[in-house]
């Protein structure tokens, strides 16, 4: 059997890090609001000959690869050099041996959710794999899951807003609410949006485990300046997600410069010198708002402009020490194809 999945990375607009448990009790009416774009994550799981037990991963974007004589193996071992992957393979528990093979169109550390994304399309495609090809879980049972990896991997908490434009695409708001979140599609117009989103990689990759480790354990210590910018930057998050749905991009623009300047303030590495040359130049040519992706300190850069100054803008970025990284709108989330 050959089972391919990929999912689409994300932006975040407004209201990240609070989806981390349990920040967003503390901030009632929190939400994220994301998009999910056409920069994918995509795995191949093909299953050996009957009879054999090894496990073979591959990471071809990043040049990786290690091999298991069977699953035993596997889980005995202290250390990976494909965590996601192995730990991806240690849940599933496939019963026969395979090759897991996994690609990513994002920048390492580009801060657009790859390895969120890279997470559900493996869950989705091990999920057909265990039902012989069938579904057997739902989508919110393969976000729940690899979240959950994901944070075995990285050894911090880590929360759920990116696993959402992963499995179901669009754009989203996820409201983050005592018992769980809850998932709205907003009903902008996607067109639109992509005519005026900027997406550009930094070329330094970010440390969203150590950022969002920060702001959370800074959180939950009492510290009343982050405490205060997380209670703002949910209130710009509630106002985004209104004018988002209405198309109202001006005010989505100032919104997100506003969300910006609260989050920048939450901790001083969340911003870098390119971080802001590439934001700064790009307002001057006429961006209505930017902001880092993801935890900051590195990764990408989303603007959003005018449709009429985005070439000013992508010129501005890439002159200010960007690298533009095309993308659009992704309308369905993960894809599942078996052979």
């Amino acid at each position: 059997m050959r089972i391919e999945a990929r999912a689409p990375t994300r932006v975040d607009l407004a209201g990240g890090t609070l989806d981390i448990w349990p920040l967003y009790l503390f901030h009632p009416g929190a939400v994220t609001v994301n998009c999910a774009i056409t920069r994918y994550a995509s795995c191949v799981i093909e299953t050996a000959p009957r009879g054999s037990r090894r496990i073979t991963l591959v990471s071809v974007d990043t040049r990786r690869r290690e091999s298991f004589a069977s699953l035993a193996e596997l889980e005995r071992a202290r250390q990976y050099r494909l965590p996601l992957l192995a730990h991806t393979v240690r849940f599933f528990r496939p019963v026969r041996g395979l090759t897991l093979t996994t690609n990513s169109e994002a920048p390492a550390g580009a801060g657009i959710s790859g390895s969120s994304a890279m997470a559900v399309a493996m869950c989705a495609a091990f999920d057909r794999l265990a039902g012989g090809g069938r579904a057997g879980r739902s989508k919110q049972d393969w976000i729940h899951i690899s979240r959950d990896i994901e944070a075995i991997v990285i050894q911090a908490p880590t929360g759920t807003q990116d696993h959402y434009p992963a499995a179901f695409g669009g754009v989203n708001a996820i409201h983050l609410e005592p018992g769980g979140e809850r998932r709205e599609s907003l009903p902008c117009d996607l067109e639109e949006l992509e005519g005026r989103l900027v997406l550009c990689y930094t070329g330094k990759p970010r440390q969203s485990g150590i950022n969002n480790w920060e702001v959370f354990k800074r959180h939950m210590e009492g510290d009343k300046r982050v405490w205060r910018n997380l209670a703002e930057i949910a209130g710009v998050a509630r106002e985004v997600r209104i004018a988002v749905a209405k198309n109202s991009w001006n005010e989505v623009g100032r919104l997100i410069r506003r969300e910006w300047e609260f989050r920048r303030r939450s901790l001083p590495t969340i911003a870098t010198p390119t971080i802001d040359r590439i934001i700064a130049a790009g307002l001057r040519e006429g961006a209505l708002g930017g902001k880092v992706c993801g935890a900051g300190g590195g990764g990408c850069v989303a603007l959003l402009v005018e449709p009429e100054s985005r070439g000013r803008v992508e010129a501005a970025v890439a002159g200010a020490g960007g690298t533009l990284l095309p993308q659009r709108i992704d309308r369905k989330g993960v894809r599942v194809k078996v052979d």
